[in-house]
């Protein structure tokens, strides 16, 4: 059959051109060249000064008993107070709600993470405020429209969920649109002590007070800052309440001692304290400036040109090759320990960037893109047994390419430096939410929850390093978990029962508890998806929402070459969500028009897209243009969701080995490109070469899947999955 198919021949990341072909499926012939987590205010608490002095007690200024709703106010009053989540809050959208629903202030929070809202005459108590920045919203309440002091924090948003209907902090502004009583100072009283009584031991271990509402404070690490800058705070609605922890930022004795928190659900009558806190482990942490201050020096090291970041030659592709010896301009070389990047390694990976294609660390700083690459939203999240410390941040390059990472550093003079890490291999352990959707089977979407498990498949000589690694964590009891190679991917995968004796899958994610959308639809996934490992029974919400955010995983390498084995702990920054919580996470969706095209592409091909011969003439052609017809978008992003930001198709080669090709994405972008690639492995044949450095899909190659991926500020995977394969009868 003849089809029209559209060719795409692009420049970097600018404008398209297109030409017709004929005797190509159009979906393969256009394609061309070069996750609120469940409404999660998953929260590293920070505020600031106020509130200090000896002793622990109650908050203060409160209010009394249980009281009508205020009268509305006769004359202009001004709200104000520090909104901060592990360093202000700044930039984020500030609004005031009244108790008609009715905005009655919407600012900017300034740089120092205050606020000041002139509320109008007439506005009536109780009031709500929402403070939104990314995919992190904090909330806050007052019964008063008197000037005065009102915090938004991670403690603060506690309380709202308590308030609220369900736990959900986002309904108390219409629970109290339809009753004025819903809120008053004596309920906010009451909820305030409960909390301030479970993290009694926190106080104590400090010699400090607060008051969380309206305690007047700077994010600047001192006073009531100084409690909230030792925690970790999650708030998650799931339909019938709130699941909600405080983790204490204390510094482990060792690589698997287990965190120190409490984890309460937001009806409960009463809160278990925290435990014991040694208030010796409770190391000075890093302020919010000196946080600020290591981002803006990393800014001022990419704001330099390439060639005065490295002294490599710099290629025809305007990128170089080199080692840390070549770093040298001052303001990249003091962004580390002992300024100096040679010393610096992490996950056995040294600086530099390497012409035979092997990991190094800060690549970056030898390649021409990440000019002026920006990085912000830093937050200090925990401590090492050693004392170095885990910061997530997010970055973003010139052209809109952003994401939310984590590097390690060290309190050194007063100042952060980048520390690197003691690690043999790199390795990640995510929580994972994901939405399959069979277009073929719409009573086959479903939703999972679990942990993707990523180790890099080191190759000795062509061959894997690794014989299989173990995955254990004293939050799991006595499960373990095993991860092999696979030929063509460049990351382990688990194995078909959880054992070294299992056959390798296509995935290193563990889908530990499922539902289908279609409530009708009986029986598992784990029936048809006989790729991916699933817990077996799978685990209850209440299960999922005991295991802590900041759990431990040990990973035990055993080498094919025998040897001794290594072992590698890794910290979590959230749990995996329960599926309850899962639901109600907005994810990515597919254009209309492009889900249709895909559907006729495939149709009567149950492997999905599959590749005919390369047109080595055509460098542009068999490979991957992920947009409608006419170069229209691909996706949409609905109210509420994280914009994708990696882009991943995952197929077969000829000879029926597995592949995953990816490429970043804008989060503003709503198409995509993606060129076969290469994995260096004799095994792997899903590409072939037609010209210098350019690749097609290899006749016989086949496309099943398509995946959106997004990361939550604390290191959450959102994943959206479209499956083009049909699932046997």
């Amino acid at each position: 059959m003849k089809v029209k198919a559209m060719v795409c021949s692009t420049s970097g990341w600018g404008g398209s051109t297109f030409k017709e072909e004929t005797d190509m499926p159009a979906f393969i012939q256009k394609i061309p060249g070069a996750l609120s987590v469940v409404t999660l205010a998953l929260l590293g608490a920070c505020g600031g000064g106020g509130g200090g002095g000896g002793g622990a007690g109650l908050p203060i200024s409160l209010g009394g008993g249980q009281q009508p709703a205020a009268p509305a106010a006769t004359s202009s009053t001004t709200l104000s107070g520090t909104v901060a989540t592990g360093a202000a809050f700044a930039d984020a959208a500030l609004t005031v709600f009244d108790q008609t629903g009715a905005k009655v202030c919407e600012v900017k929070v300034s740089a120092d993470g205050t606020y000041n809202c002139t509320l109008p005459a007439g506005t009536k108590a109780p009031l709500v405020i929402q403070a939104v920045r990314d995919d992190l919203t904090l909330y806050s309440t007052t019964a008063s429209t008197a000037t005065g002091t009102t915090n938004v924090t991670p403690l603060t948003t506690i309380v709202v969920a308590q308030l609220a209907p369900n736990g959900d902090p986002s309904k108390l502004a219409a629970a109290i649109q339809a009753n004025a009583g819903a809120v008053t100072a004596g309920a906010i009283t009451d909820q305030v002590k409960k909390l301030v009584s479970a993290l009694q031991p926190l106080l104590d271990a400090l010699n400090m007070s607060i008051d969380p509402m309206s305690g007047e404070f700077k994010a600047n690490g001192t006073g009531q800052d100084r409690v909230l800058d030792t925690i970790n705070v999650s708030v998650r609605p799931d339909g019938a309440a709130a699941s909600i922890e405080i983790t204490v930022k204390a510094q482990p004795a060792g690589e698997d001692s287990p965190p120190v928190s409490i984890v309460f659900r937001s009806g409960d009558a009463t809160i278990a304290p925290l435990p014991a806190v040694d208030a010796a482990a409770l190391v000075q942490p890093p302020t919010p400036a000196m946080v600020q201050d290591l981002l803006d020096r990393l800014n001022a090291c990419y704001a330099l040109p390439l060639a005065q970041r490295v002294n490599s030659t710099v290629n025809g592709d305007g990128n170089a090759f080199g080692t840390a010896a070549n770093v040298v301009a001052p303001a990249c070389r003091t962004l580390f320990v002992d300024d100096s990047p040679e010393n610096f390694v992490s996950s056995g990976a040294p600086i530099g960037r390497d012409s035979g294609g092997a990991r190094r660390s800060f690549e970056s700083l030898f390649r021409a893109g990440p000019t002026n690459l920006k990085h912000d939203r830093g937050n200090f999240e925990y401590f090492y047994p050693n004392g170095d410390i885990a910061l997530t941040y997010r970055w973003t390059d010139v052209v809109g390419n952003t994401d939310n990472d984590v590097f390690n550093a060290r309190i050194v003079g007063g100042a952060l430096k980048l520390s690197g890490n003691s690690n043999a291999y790199r390795v990640s352990v995510r929580p994972q939410l994901e939405m399959k959707d069979y277009l073929k089977h719409p009573n086959l979407i479903y939703r999972s929850t679990g942990y993707a498990l990523n180790v890099d498949n080191v190759l000795e000589q062509g061959n894997s390093k690794f014989s299989k690694v173990v995955v254990t964590s004293n939050a799991l009891g006595d499960r373990e978990l095993v991860l092999v190679p696979r030929a063509g991917l460049s990351t382990l995968v688990l194995t078909s029962d959880g054992t070294a004796g299992g056959s390798p899958l296509s995935s290193s994610a563990w889908r530990m508890a499922t539902r289908f959308a279609d409530p009708a639809q009986q029986g598992d996934p784990s029936s048809f998806e006989t790729g991916n490992l699933f817990a077996s029974p799978q685990f209850t919400d209440t299960q999922l929402r005991a295991i802590p955010d900041q759990t431990v995983w040990r990973l035990e390498f055993f080498h094919a070459a025998g040897g001794s084995n290594v072992v590698q702990y890794v910290r979590t920054f959230a749990r995996a969500p329960s599926m309850a919580e899962a639901v109600q996470v907005p994810l990515v969706e597919l254009a209309p028009a492009l889900r249709a095209e895909l559907l006729q592409e495939t149709q009567g091909v149950d492997r999905g897209i599959v590749f005919p011969a390369p047109i080595p003439s055509d460098p542009d052609a068999n490979n991957i243009d992920f947009s409608a017809e006419g170069n229209l978008d691909g996706w949409v992003v609905p109210n509420g969701a994280l914009a994708p930001t990696t882009f991943i198709a995952s197929g077969r080669g000829p000879n029926t080995n597995r592949f995953n090709d990816s490429v970043t994405l804008r989060t503003t972008a709503r198409k995509a490109i993606i060129y076969c690639q290469p994995v260096n492995t004799p095994s792997d044949n899903h590409c072939t070469q037609v010209g210098p450095n350019a690749y097609q899909y290899a006749q016989g190659s086949s496309v099943s899947t398509f995946i959106f991926t997004a990361r939550t500020a604390r290191q959450v995977d959102q994943r959206k999955s479209f499956e083009v394969w049909r699932v046997a009868p």
